[in-house]
């Protein structure tokens, strides 16, 4: 496949990814929607890791960080999105995640006292004014807070946040051990924490009441989106240069758009579509703002969204590390040590 089309394909999967998981909510609740994607994602990708030989159980020290991840990767950011999008729609959903490299920047700041310029806080100002546009739709009363789906679009802001936050603990882990080592076993990690609460509601009783077609949503979440969307993202990272590969993740929230639309049926109003171009305005000068941070640790720039993980649709982004993806080019293709693909906003 050519690299182009397997980032295409990738950005394509984890933009149809909402639509996915709204479709399914309408038949199972959260938490087991989310402990049964992520057993499919986990399974998959730790057979993946079997069959290239690659399954090694992570040193002992590296637990805490990985169970750290796990809980904020795939835990309390699954269950912050999926209950989000039991109050709000895909389209907004699919806007708002692109505020992740935005807070990202700011914990550049607070965390690595990286300074700003006049063009990434105009890059700030604008991907909050667009959020903000998204969530009131225009109506700045206090009665917007009641609404359901205000309170859903927080809930998936909230998720955005916690992304940040992740990409900044699992950097180091994601570094030792590489990006598809520590990425299946933050995973595992992540569903381990679920299934208590699984087990508490009886999770399994809802199975019977799914559709083929939730089957065929919850199918595409766990073995799509958590699977195959990584490896169409490693096959176009193994040949393209990261600002190719960032370029295409503009086009996932018109993904969600035109996913919400034709499948779900959605509206779209015309604040959602102002708010969505503002805040990619906003990501935009972030990132074209960005500079690298020397914090001695193997490449990466938090502001820019560099180091954060998959997104968009709440995956674990894959990063390229030396240990991921075996080095054939010639120097000339050969990236810098800063030279990271950026995060998936999901």
């Amino acid at each position: 496949m050519p690299p182009q089309l397997a980032v295409l394909a990738a950005v394509t999967l984890w933009g149809v990814s909402f639509v996915a998981t709204r479709a399914a909510l309408a038949e199972i609740s959260p938490i087991p929607l989310v402990f049964t994607r992520f057993a499919l994602g986990t399974a998959l990708l730790l057979t993946l890791l079997t069959v290239r030989r690659r399954l090694k159980i992570p040193p002992r020290e590296s637990w805490p960080a990985l169970a750290a991840m796990g809980f904020l990767g795939i835990f309390l950011h699954q269950m912050l999105q999926a209950h989000g999008l039991t109050l709000t729609t895909a389209v907004h959903t699919g806007w708002l995640i692109g505020l992740i490299p935005i807070w990202s920047a700011l914990l550049s700041a607070a965390v690595l006292r990286e300074r700003f310029d006049s063009t990434k806080v105009a890059g700030l100002l604008l991907g909050f004014a667009g959020a903000a546009l998204v969530v009131t739709r225009g109506k700045l009363s206090g009665g917007f807070l009641s609404l359901p789906t205000t309170r859903g679009d927080l809930l998936i802001l909230a998720s955005t946040l916690n992304w940040a936050v992740y990409s900044v603990v699992g950097r180091r882990t994601l570094a030792r051990l590489g990006s598809a080592r520590a990425t299946a076993f933050a995973m595992l990690a992540g569903w381990a924490m679920l299934a208590p609460f699984f087990a508490f509601r009886a999770g399994w009783r809802e199975y019977a009441r799914v559709s083929p077609a939730g089957w065929g949503a919850i199918l595409f979440l766990g073995i799509g989106c958590s699977g195959l969307g990584y490896l169409f993202w490693y096959a176009g990272l193994e040949k393209l240069e990261t600002s190719r590969v960032a370029a295409f993740l503009y086009l996932e929230p018109l993904v969600t758009l035109a996913a919400a639309v034709v499948l779900l049926g959605e509206p779209v109003h015309w604040t959602t579509l102002a708010g969505g171009a503002i805040v990619l305005a906003g990501v935009f000068l972030v990132q074209r703002a960005r500079k690298p941070v020397a914090d001695g640790f193997s490449g990466g720039n938090v502001a820019s969204g560099d180091l954060t993980p998959d997104v968009a649709s709440g995956d674990l982004t894959p990063f390229r590390f030396a240990g991921d993806i075996p080095r054939r080019r010639s120097s000339r293709r050969r990236r810098r040590r800063n030279d990271l693909p950026p995060d998936k906003p999901d």
